[in-house]
C-alpha cells in the first residue's frame, strides 16, 4: 500500500516538529493508542488497537526515524505485530514546509500487511489508512491549539 498525502498545520515549524517527536502528543493523536513510550533518537515503542474491517487487533510495534534534518524532514520506519490478525510494517518519509497558515506537513508512506488483514483486500486497507491518517491530523491539531493559544496570549500581554 501507498500512502501519500499533506496538510496544513495551525502551528510555527518548530512547534510542529516537536510535537511530532514527543510520545505523549503521539499517543494522544494516533487513533486507538494506548502506549506510547520512547523518544526520537531512540526509537518509539507503541500498543495501538484498531478494528480494520472485521479484523480487530492489539498491536505491539516499535518505531525508529531516521535521516533526520531537524525541524524538516525525516524517515519513519516500523513494524506492528497483531497476533492472528497480522502485521503491518513500513516506512514514512515526513517533510515540514512553512506555509502561509502554518506549516505544510508532506507524508509519504509504503506499508505491507500479511496475516488475516492481508485477506481485507487493498482497498479496504487503504480506506483505513486515510480514516486514520485524517484522525491523527484532526488530533494533532487539536493537540497543538492549547499551545498557540498560549504563545498568542503571552505575545499580546508581552
Amino acid at each position: 500500500m501507498i500512502l501519500s498525502g499533506s496538510k496544513v498545520i495551525d502551528a510555527d515549524r518548530q512547534t510542529v516538529w516537536t510535537a511530532l517527536n514527543d510520545a505523549e502528543i503521539l499517543k494522544r493523536c494516533i487513533p486507538g493508542c494506548q502506549e506510547m513510550t520512547g523518544n526520537a533518537e531512540d526509537g518509539f515503542e507503541a500498543v495501538v488497537t484498531q478494528k480494520i474491517g472485521p479484523v480487530k487487533a492489539t498491536f505491539r510495534g516499535t518505531v525508529a526515524i531516521s535521516d533526520v534534518i531537524p525541524a524538516q524532514s525525516y524517515r519513519i520506519t516500523g513494524e506492528g505485530k497483531g497476533g492472528a490478525a497480522g502485521f503491518a510494517k513500513g516506512g514514512a518519509t515526513v517533510t515540514l514546509e512553512d506555509a502561509d497558515e502554518g506549516t505544510l506537513l508532506t507524508y509519504d508512506v509504503e506499508a505491507r500487511v500479511g496475516g488475516k488483514l492481508a485477506s481485507l483486500g487493498g482497498r479496504i486497507i487503504t480506506g483505513v489508512a486515510r480514516k486514520l491518517a485524517d484522525r491523527f491530523f484532526e488530533n494533532f491539531q487539536q493537540a497543538l491549539a492549547p499551545e498557540e493559544e498560549e504563545a498568542e496570549e503571552e505575545r499580546a500581554e508581552g
